[in-house]
């Protein structure tokens, strides 16, 4: 089934923190608005140096790097909780704590174009899964971090999410904005 079809999930899709990134999603195909995040995200970090992404907004805050690891872990495991859930798998899937993923993933130490090319991989393997569903999944309930979650709410997660951090990396981080060294290493 095309991801063309399927329509904005219901508020009770999700528990209400995820309604945050929900809200970000247009109601454009999924799978264009993926491999769309996938191109903006080549295009934020076009003249970005390995250097560059090493840089902090502010203490204690993750770096570029960081945040791109983050977002191929977080996309991983949204993916993995939506394939569960697709397949009719009703077990209680656990929650994670990204920010003891970040430190443990050491994404400083790799250099920018190897994390561009995971999320690249992360994201192709994401939307052909999502292309390949059959109808009925989109609508199976499951539950995730001791929320209640269906398949159609969990896709649309993963699309806001990376949204989300793509505004933070262009408003905290000063990319995206015709990179001039906006960014400082710290």
């Amino acid at each position: 089934m095309s991801t063309d079809t399927i329509t904005r999930p219901a508020a009770d899709e999700s528990s209400a923190y995820y309604h945050r990134y929900i809200a970000r999603v247009s109601d454009d195909s999924l799978n264009r608005q993926l491999l769309d995040q996938l191109r903006d995200v080549e295009r934020m970090f076009e003249t970005v140096t390995d250097r560059e992404a090493l840089a902090r907004y502010a203490e204690g805050k993750w770096s570029i790097k960081e945040v791109l690891g983050h977002l191929s872990d977080t996309e991983r495991i949204f993916t993995y909780r939506l394939l569960r859930i697709a397949r009719g798998d009703t077990t209680p899937l656990e929650g994670y704590d990204e920010n003891a993923y970040v430190p443990a993933g050491r994404f400083d130490e790799r250099p920018l174009p190897m994390l561009l090319a995971e999320l690249r991989a992360v994201r192709h393997s994401t939307a052909a899964l999502l292309e390949g569903l059959p109808a009925d999944a989109w609508t199976r309930w499951g539950e995730a971090n001791g929320d209640p979650v269906t398949v159609r709410a969990l896709a649309y997660i993963i699309v806001g999410h990376v949204t989300h951090h793509l505004g933070v990396m262009q408003e905290r981080y000063g990319l995206g904005r015709q990179h001039q060294g906006a960014a400082t290493a710290t």
